[in-house]
């Protein structure tokens, strides 16, 4: 039986237990076993050309493409959703629209795909205790630490209240293959509407389910950043063939204008965790563009062949790189003084972030705090802007940027939640983690420690000083950090007081801190541009890559540089519409 993983957790906000749904189909790690082969793999990459009208008729095999129980992907609807879909204009429009699908997907569907509707209340009564976190207090404890690790969930906030708050009530639609059906989430006593791009999304996903079967193995990512990296190839394919399908709508294809609203979902934006949800759209917003160069530059059997041995990092996927190379990350649990880590959870105890949540951890600092981390000379509107603004766009929703020197370079990552005594319930006692990074020279990995601290001093009240453990005295992250580079390797400890950094890290260089109110400055490193500095950090003399000391992080927070949420209200609408997605691949 498959553990509750940190972004399946997620997911299971957005499950209909009623459905036999007990997590979400997020990722997989690399092409699995020979347990995990089967007939499927054999999926021939030949494009198939689409049918004729004239050869398209009611009773036809499922060998033609384009055609669909007798509608052809050329055909158009008599009818418009002004009033919502009846049952048998919502039976039209999807028959049309996998025809569509088949004719840009270029190959056919191997059997029929229902979709149902359900009530917002009936939605919710059904996913009633099923939230994301469960009822596992011990994978609670870890699972907040990993969030907390990450900045993103403070010390005061439960991880699992917040990620319920993001996808609570947001939830329009998904997939299930456990059901080999749509579910569309619509509002009380109303008749659905359907954006015909969402739907045509979420077809796709039956599409791949026919021919891959997303139950198995492969597609369950054992880390964060393996759930990410999978979905990459998964939901980046999905928005890539919407993006088609739009494109198609705008310039030949008579389409039903999309919903008003976004189909029952609720809640306003300033409900949500951004950084939770920024997270989980790296694979909607990089994938689209993954797939797009696969098929330029392999056509779709080169997707197929990544959907049979799918990507194991976010970096790959943001990258658009399909050898990226990762490295091993050396951990030894050398901790004192009671700390102890959860075998139980994650592999052997630890989580893998990974390059997208580094990035995000960086950038909403920026959104939430007001800090500038990912760029100090820059203002905290411009630092938002580095995410939200991105190079390329999409025409279907909103894009995001989740690329940027600070996290450039990641090789791996091991993050250790720790604990350190326990009462019966498995809550009561202290809290902790190690988080080893590995980068794939000196020069990223200094970046990242450089990034890291001006994190760290933008919530603290003093610098950082060199080789000494750093407290935060209070705030959303309080509690005392260790920060070393070794190498290519930076390693971060943190506990709730500095004595439980030394605990945790026994072999470590630092001391507690100093208490004569004094320092060196900040313990910035930085080689030169050839990566080949001594490998480590002890006399905090180094500069910066600017030639600069690096400071202690942010400018003033209190400037009349407001951040304008996501620049205008249109990209707010455009997010929240898009997680109305993540709950498309459910599974038993």
């Amino acid at each position: 039986m498959r553990r509750v993983l940190t972004l399946s957790v997620i997911a299971a906000a957005m499950a209909l237990l009623s459905f036999g749904v007990g997590g979400v189909v997020a990722a997989g790690p690399a092409a699995a076993g020979p347990a995990d082969a089967g007939p499927t793999d054999a999926i021939s990459g030949e494009a198939h050309a689409s049918a004729t009208a004239a050869e398209c008729d009611a009773g036809d095999g499922t060998d033609l493409v384009g055609c669909w129980n007798g509608t052809h992907y050329e055909d158009g609807l008599s009818f418009n959703q002004t009033d919502g879909l009846t049952e048998s204009e919502l039976e039209e429009l999807t028959d049309l629209t996998m025809a569509r699908v088949e004719h840009v997907r270029e190959r056919p569907f191997r059997e029929d795909v229902p979709v149902e509707t359900v009530t917002r209340s009936e939605f919710v009564n059904d996913s009633a205790g099923g939230g994301a976190g469960g009822t596992d207090a011990e994978f609670q404890r870890w699972n907040d630490q990993v969030w907390k690790a990450l900045f993103v969930v403070g010390e005061d906030e439960n991880a699992s209240d917040a990620i319920d708050e993001v996808f609570g009530g947001a939830v329009t639609g998904f997939y299930s293959p456990a059901e080999d059906r749509i579910v569309l989430v619509v509002p009380e006593g109303e008749d659905p509407q359907v954006d015909p791009s969402t739907l045509a999304h979420e077809l796709v996903h039956a599409m791949q389910d026919q021919y891959h079967d997303l139950a198995r193995p492969r597609y369950v990512g054992a880390t964060q950043d393996a759930d990410l990296a999978v979905d990459g190839i998964v939901e980046g394919e999905a928005v890539h063939v919407e993006e088609l399908y739009d494109a198609r709508c705008a310039a030949e294809w008579s389409c039903l204008a999309p919903p008003d609203s976004g189909g029952g979902g609720g809640g306003s934006a300033s409900d949500y965790n951004f950084g939770i949800l920024q997270t989980v759209l790296q694979p909607y917003a990089d994938g689209a563009f993954y797939v797009e160069a696969l098929v330029d530059e392999g056509g779709w059997s080169a997707v197929n062949e990544t959907m049979n041995q799918p990507p194991n990092a976010t970096s790959e996927v943001i990258h658009r790189d399909p050898d990226y190379e990762t490295g091993e990350v050396a951990f030894e649990d050398a901790a004192t003084g009671g700390w102890e880590t959860y075998p139980g959870q994650g592999v052997n105890g630890s989580e893998t972030a990974g390059e997208a949540s580094m990035f995000v951890m960086f950038w909403y600092q920026s959104y939430e705090y007001r800090h500038a981390v990912l760029d100090p000379d820059a203002t905290v509107q411009e630092n938002v802007r580095i995410h939200t603004r991105p190079d390329e766009e999409l025409r279907t929703r909103v894009n995001y940027n989740y690329a940027h020197e600070s996290t450039d370079g990641w090789a791996g990552d091991r993050l250790y939640p720790y604990r350190n005594g326990s009462g019966e319930d498995g809550t009561d006692g202290e809290d902790g983690y190690v988080w080893v990074t590995e980068w794939q020279t000196t020069a990223d990995a200094t970046e990242f420690r450089e990034t890291y601290l001006r994190m760290l001093t933008a919530h603290g009240d003093g610098e950082y000083a060199d080789g000494e453990v750093y407290e935060i005295a209070d705030g959303d992250f309080r509690g005392a950090y260790g920060v070393e580079r070794n190498g290519t390797t930076v390693t971060v400890a943190h506990g709730p007081e500095p004595v439980d950094v030394l605990d945790l890290r026994p072999d470590s260089d630092l001391d507690l801190p100093s208490t004569d109110g004094t320092d060196d400055g900040v313990g910035v490193d930085g080689p030169g541009t050839d990566g080949t500095d001594d490998g480590n950090d002890t006399d905090g003399t180094d500069t910066g890559s600017d030639g600069s000391d690096g400071g202690s992080g942010a400018p003033d927070a209190s400037t009349d540089d407001r951040v304008p949420g996501f620049g205008v209200p249109v990209a707010v609408a455009g997010l929240l519409a898009a997680m109305g997605l993540f709950a498309r691949r459910v599974r038993p």
